[in-house]
């Protein structure tokens, strides 16, 4: 589905307490638990000397839009209070959409997010320069996409015969999602960012848990739902985590102007079907969740405090996870890793001319 097909009227959600939000008041509840989220992380301009560059992925979602609309404003408070601020914006749009004419809408929009928050500096980038990156060992993959011979197809089509080769959608667009990450850590590791703030809602933080613990990459949680650093040697924070996505919602038909001219509002998944070939278990979640919030929004803010209570790894001999980069510990790599023993010594001897370590998660992506 493209991007002129997804972009929609925004529609006012109800506020949680059934009646009609003052416009006012309501976007500053959610601009102050941002801002307050955001103080954790020590970037208040009042403490700071020297400024920090920090990577904002712009999807044009509710979430993460809003989340620029609340830091232009907060970072346009501090200038006016003390002519600096304690950091900068460096606003990155990942292409997923592979065909151009969705390319050149994504060009068209970010133009106007660049106009309207003009201060901050904006770049764009295509999925398929993942394919590009060191960090990845692809032999390990064992996927026939990077002969010699593949390098003379254009970038977007080895993308694609990539995510094609892949056993169902589920694993195609986990694959997707790992390359993006890879890539937004390099491109901000590239740039001098000190950290990435995704823009995600406590209910894609929800989803998000239950998504990757069925994917088999549980163990992952610790840093795809907790502030704080990150294997990959970059902070990853969430200052939207303690708001729920309709909240964010409503807030983008609130604003002045109203931020939802900009956005491009998803389609409800509630008619989805889970015996589709095309649906993946991350449709379901999103499903799952779209009712969950709207009727009992308490369990989506337990599910999330639940798993940032999570440990991650320790040790000196965990290895990296050639696709996604995660350390992973000894004896659990591959998709043996979590087959019900995890004693290394009963499981399959890796096999001569086998390349490098892949974590469960991954494994079962490229396996199907």
């Amino acid at each position: 589905m493209g991007l002129t097909t997804l972009a929609k009227d925004a529609t006012m959600k109800k506020h949680p307490n059934k009646s009609a939000p003052n416009q006012e008041c309501f976007c500053q509840y959610v601009a102050t638990k941002t801002v307050k989220r955001m103080e954790t992380y020590r970037i208040r301009g009042s403490t700071i000397k020297a400024q920090r560059k920090l990577l904002l992925p712009l999807s044009f979602g509710p979430s993460s839009s809003s989340l620029l609309q609340i830091l232009d404003h907060h970072i346009e408070g501090q200038h006016a209070r003390m002519n600096r601020s304690g950091y900068e914006l460096f606003v990155v749009h990942i292409d997923v959409f592979l065909d151009p004419a969705d390319r050149k809408d994504a060009a068209e929009l970010l133009e106007k997010y660049k106009s309207r928050y003009s201060r901050h500096t904006y770049s764009s980038f295509g999925l398929e320069e993942a394919l590009l990156l060191d960090g990845i060992d692809w032999k390990a993959l064992g996927v026939p996409r990077l002969e010699e011979a593949e390098f003379e197809k254009p970038a977007t089509e080895r993308l694609q015969q990539l995510l094609g080769s892949m056993s169902s959608a589920t694993s195609g667009a986990d694959i997707a999602s790992t390359l993006l990450t890879r890539l937004l850590v390099d491109v901000a590791k590239r740039h001098d960012c000190e950290s990435i703030l995704f823009g995600e809602s406590t209910t894609r933080l929800a989803e998000k848990t239950l998504t990757e613990t069925a994917k088999g990459r549980g163990f992952s949680l610790p840093w795809q739902v907790s502030d704080g650093a990150s294997p990959y040697g970059i902070g990853f924070n969430y200052p939207l985590r303690d708001l729920l996505k309709k909240e964010l919602v409503t807030y983008t038909s609130l604003t002045s102007p109203p931020l939802a001219e900009l956005v491009i509002f998803q389609e409800k998944l509630s008619n989805i079907s889970a015996s589709s070939k095309t649906t993946t278990i991350d449709d379901l979640m999103v499903q799952y969740f779209e009712s969950v919030e709207e009727n009992y929004p308490s369990i989506v803010a337990n599910v999330v405090r639940t798993s940032s209570k999570l440990q991650s790894l320790t040790g000196n001999d965990n290895k990296e996870c050639g696709l996604c980069g995660l350390p992973v510990a000894e004896g659990t790599d591959g998709i043996y890793g979590w087959g019900g023993d995890q004693n290394s010594d009963s499981r399959p001897a890796r096999e001569d001319g086998q390349y490098g370590v892949l974590c469960y998660g991954c494994s079962r992506s490229i396996n199907g």
